[in-house]
């Protein structure tokens, strides 16, 4: 579709510094998205998201299903005009919103049955019904509905759902392409790679992907769900060895900075999650220096920023003491500031990495950042 376009500028090894363009602009790779489930980034308005350098953003056609509808928001303009966001935006299938629902859904090849969490009502899943609430939402690129596990499932749990991933993958394309015709604006949908912490799953459901179509982009599903992190990078290598290498890699759920980082330099071009925004309303707040609780005892004189090397605006106008003062007192303010700033570390931590694959000094940039984050924590949560 000309309507999307990839091109790697540099690339140094695995990692990639490149750009996808997209009917609502332009994305520069790798590059985090804050995670706007219900077509809003909690705490955070559009024009904060712009102003800390956001170019794509992400929201769920579950929740949106159920409220406040996707049929409601295609009839007021789709989510671009809903949620005032002129940028990029990707649906994700709500597949692991729906798997995650543990006694409340049943499984068939048809699709999911399950239980709505905010009123019970019985509702289903199947992919044609999936492609539908995507289009009506009319977001950038769409993601297939697939069968998520947890990640450490054993393989023969790991091969019945890529399996079953894989059917679904078939009649989401099918689906999709008759709903084209009737789309505001092209819609590009992503395909799934499935296989949980087993390298041949991984590797034949990359290899019957490619086969069933030629892809705009490509997404990496079932891992940080359970796994150790060592088998996530490790899949993460088998992966890249099987994926087209002109188009954009997502890495989906996964936003912890180690991760992100260890995630460029295997090929991943996106990432998405809800832990910046989730951990900065809980108090905790990313730093070079490893992880802060800005609700301990020691930062009520504290006059230092949240990090010293922060440029976002919590950063440039308020103290450690100020902002504790907020979360100690039920402010608000105080969980807007940390999740502004933890947005805005992970999409800077991004720019950083582009600019370190261009220099040509990824390795040595990826090291030093890790080092320094791993060996020098500050206070945990």
């Amino acid at each position: 579709m000309s309507a999307f376009q990839f091109e790697i500028e540099h690339q140094l090894d695995r990692a990639r510094a490149g750009r996808f363009l997209t009917p609502h602009g332009a994305v520069d790779t790798p590059a985090f998205m804050a995670v706007g489930t219900l077509a809003t980034v909690k705490a955070l308005d559009p024009e904060d998201l712009r102003a800390l350098g956001a170019q794509m953003i992400l929201a769920n056609a579950y929740h949106l299903h159920l409220r406040p509808g996707d049929e409601l928001i295609r009839d007021l303009g789709g989510l671009h005009d809903f949620m005032w966001w002129d940028g990029p935006i990707l649906t994700d299938s709500g597949g692991f919103q729906v798997f995650s629902l543990e006694g409340l859904r049943t499984v068939s090849e048809e699709g999911v049955e399950f239980r709505s969490h905010l009123d019970g009502s019985l509702r289903a899943f199947t992919p044609e019904s999936v492609m539908q609430i995507e289009h009506n939402l009319g977001a950038d690129v769409i993601m297939q509905f697939d069968h998520v596990i947890p990640g450490q499932s054993e393989e023969s749990a790991a091969r019945d759902a890529s399996e079953r991933s894989l059917r679904w993958l078939e009649r989401c394309a099918a689906a999709h392409a008759r709903l084209s015709g009737e789309a505001r604006q092209p819609q590009a949908l992503f395909p799934i790679v499935q296989g949980g912490i087993h390298e041949h799953l991984r590797q034949d459901a990359a290899r019957r992907i490619k086969q069933i179509g030629d892809w705009i982009g490509y997404g990496i599903g079932g891992l940080s769900v359970g796994e150790a992190k060592p088998d996530m990078y490790r899949i993460l290598e088998v992966v890249d060895a099987q994926l087209p290498e002109n188009r954009p890699r997502y890495l989906m759920g996964v936003g912890f900075p180690e991760d992100l980082i260890e995630g460029v330099l295997r090929g991943v071009d996106l990432f998405d999650c809800v832990a910046p925004t989730r951990m900065g309303r809980n108090g905790a707040a990313f730093t070079r220096d490893g992880r802060l609780n800005i609700k301990r005892a020691e930062f009520r004189t504290d006059k230092r920023p949240l990090d010293e090397e922060c440029d976002c605006s919590a950063c440039r106008r308020f103290t450690r003491a100020y902002i504790r003062h907020l979360f100690v007192s039920d402010e608000i303010l105080g969980l807007r500031l940390l999740s502004l700033h933890n947005v805005h570390f992970l999409v800077r931590l991004m720019r950083d990495a582009r600019s370190a694959i261009r220099a040509g000094t990824i390795a040595a940039w990826s090291r030093d950042w890790l080092a320094r984050y791993h060996t020098r924590p500050v206070h945990s949560e």
